[in-house]
């Protein structure tokens, strides 16, 4: 069976017990037994009202489907890889010691959690200081629409004194089969991406056929590797290197071959790591203080 398939029957079995909700939400237009009516049961209740505080602190979009649904407010989605990615790490903002531990999962050069802005993990980020650092021309751009931005990025100490940056996109059951080119060749419209390839202290390496970056998932992976680059040079929160951190599912094997390529077009390969969520968190297993969090996390995801 299909991994999507799968956590698909896993998460209808689930939802009268977690959610209490009968399911029946719009997605794309339709009702959906996977979607939930109440969508704010999406988010863990621990987390809950303070994520979506910070959503429109900071007037950050969630994520829509094709209709732009839903206006306000997190998907009902129970498979959103969005709602996976926040149910999974905001807990960190203001936890600097288990912050700092999951960085040093990543390199164990990290001493320290560094605080981004006002947390120590931010989310829908498209940038730091600098908001647009791939020059992208959207005019509609902002955190969680209409511009390259990470779900989530954090910043760790190094023991030379130095920072890192640390750009996490997360997944859950993409799959990205039978994908279109996005090259747009309108006004120009990837002029920005084509310029940033072709300079010389680009972190890929670009193909003869560059227009094979514009495919799914390296179209992505393509312009957040950018948006890491950009960051660095412009010294964002003073880091001086980014490393790259795609979170997929153990049992997403489809989406993990399709992405495991990417190393291939990189200078420095050991800038992307491909890391599931139980191994990115499991540093933390023996935290009390997150004991709720985690038999949420195994029964849900897990």
């Amino acid at each position: 069976m299909a991994y999507s398939n799968e956590q698909r029957k896993r998460a209808i079995i689930l939802r009268d017990d977690l959610f209490n909700d009968n399911g029946g939400g719009i997605f794309n237009g339709k009702s959906w037994d996977f979607v939930l009516n109440n969508r704010v049961l999406n988010l863990w209740e621990g987390i809950r009202d303070n994520a979506i505080e910070y959503f429109s602190k900071y007037n950050i979009d969630w994520h829509k489907d094709i209709n732009g649904e839903p206006k306000e407010g997190p998907e009902g989605h129970l498979l959103s890889s969005n709602i996976a990615c926040i149910n999974h790490l905001f807990f960190l903002r203001q936890k600097k010691d288990l912050a700092t531990l999951v960085l040093k999962n990543i390199d164990e050069r990290i001493v320290n959690s560094e605080i981004v802005d006002d947390g120590y993990i931010e989310f829908e980020k498209m940038g730091g200081q600098n908001d647009n650092p791939l020059s992208e021309k959207s005019d509609q751009r902002k955190r969680g629409s209409k511009s390259t931005s990470i779900d989530a990025l954090m910043v760790g100490k190094k023991s030379d004194g130095k920072n890192i940056l640390v750009l996490i996109e997360w997944k859950y059951t993409e799959k990205y089969e039978n994908q279109d080119c996005k090259f747009i060749a309108k006004d120009n419209y990837h002029q920005n991406y084509i310029n940033l390839l072709q300079d010389k202290n680009c972190p890929i390496n670009v193909p003869e056929n560059v227009k094979g970056l514009f495919f799914e998932p390296y179209y992505q992976l393509m312009r957040q590797t950018l948006l890491g680059w950009k960051m660095v040079d412009l010294n964002e929160y003073d880091c001086d290197e980014y490393v790259f951190l795609h979170i997929i599912p153990h049992g997403n094997l489809d989406l993990r071959k399709n992405c495991i390529d990417w190393k291939n077009y990189l200078k420095e390969s050991q800038k992307y790591k491909i890391i599931s969520p139980d191994d990115l968190l499991k540093p933390l297993l023996i935290e009390n203080e997150i004991k709720l969090l985690f038999e949420y996390l195994n029964k849900r995801y897990w």
